[in-house]
């Protein structure tokens, strides 16, 4: 259940794969359009629950996640037992371990936040971070790998450790791709050498690929909005904690998202972490080309 940017693709992949889907979201015109693509409709997550052998969630963060799931009407204690709730939310381990010891005996749990935007959801080409105990992994196995790569991580809430690791990475990416163009910019090469001379070099990353071009097209890519991030960010925090050193970088990062996100809104696109450097600088990042936003490919 979650029907939003990243849950409907997945649903109609499944649906498209041949399965029985059941699907819900509070949004009716979301649900309506997953019905519309085959999937059966129900009124509400417990009902999707309580007829599932493998339940899956993809909501935006923990709050959601606890507010479907917990208490004595919450989605999990309608679940059968041998069903398997699978979470694809990127969320808290503490929450995901706390969720799993209330769960019915029988009620397995295996969280598996996703990793490849939009784009790798709709083609079937996400990265799934797997953790879980090995026999309610295999059930989910088959299932998630239409779609994408599963990459099993440990036990339970191993998962949601590495895919905020890898955001760890992509959001210091993000960050520091910005001020790479404004120094070059700034000392007079221009935008489209920079771009191709970052991912023909050491500087190359998913970001300089996947997410320039919404800095160049003017929209900073809303399909991620920096509440997402500033979400993730916090998370990291709780798991940073376990680390004895200091992590400026991961700081860094924070910090020029916070910034983004208290000038823009949180519902303001991702890469809007470099629009600040642009407005700030009062230069301009745009670049004519074909820049098909990710999620219409």
């Amino acid at each position: 259940m979650g029907l939003g940017t990243m849950g409907d693709p997945m649903c109609r992949r499944l649906v498209e794969a041949g399965y029985p889907v059941t699907a819900y979201d509070v949004d009716g015109d979301a649900l309506a359009a997953a019905v519309e693509a085959g999937a059966a409709g129900a009124e509400s997550a417990r009902v999707c629950a309580r007829g599932a052998d493998l339940f899956m969630t993809s909501l935006p963060g923990p709050a959601q996640v606890e507010a479907v799931m917990a208490g004595a009407g919450g989605a999990l204690s309608a679940l059968r037992p041998g069903s398997v709730w699978v979470d694809l939310t990127t969320n808290s381990r503490e929450l995901v371990l706390e969720l799993a010891s209330d769960a019915s005996d029988g009620v397995a749990v295996v969280d598996s936040p996703v990793t490849g935007a939009v784009d790798g959801a709709r083609r079937g080409e996400l990265t799934l971070f797997v953790g879980g105990e090995p026999e309610p992994v295999a059930v989910a196995r088959p299932v998630l790998e239409h779609l994408g790569t599963v990459v099993k991580c440990g036990p339970l809430g191993a998962g949601n450790v590495v895919k905020l690791v890898t955001n760890q990475l992509w959001f210091a990416a993000a960050a520091a791709l910005g001020e790479g163009f404004a120094v070059g910019m700034a000392n007079g090469v221009e935008l489209r050498t920079l771009w191709e001379a970052v991912c023909n070099s050491v500087g190359d990353s998913f970001v300089a690929r996947h997410d320039a071009p919404s800095i160049f097209a003017g929209h900073y890519d809303p399909s991620f909005p920096l509440a997402l991030c500033v979400k993730d960010l916090g998370l990291l925090a709780d798991l940073e904690s376990s680390v004895d050193a200091d992590l400026p970088v991961t700081a860094a990062a924070r910090s020029a998202f916070e910034r983004a996100a208290a000038r823009y809104g949180l519902d303001a696109g991702e890469m809007c972490v470099t629009r600040r450097i642009e407005d700030d600088a009062q230069m301009s990042m745009r670049l004519e080309g074909d820049w098909t936003p990710h999620w219409e490919k």
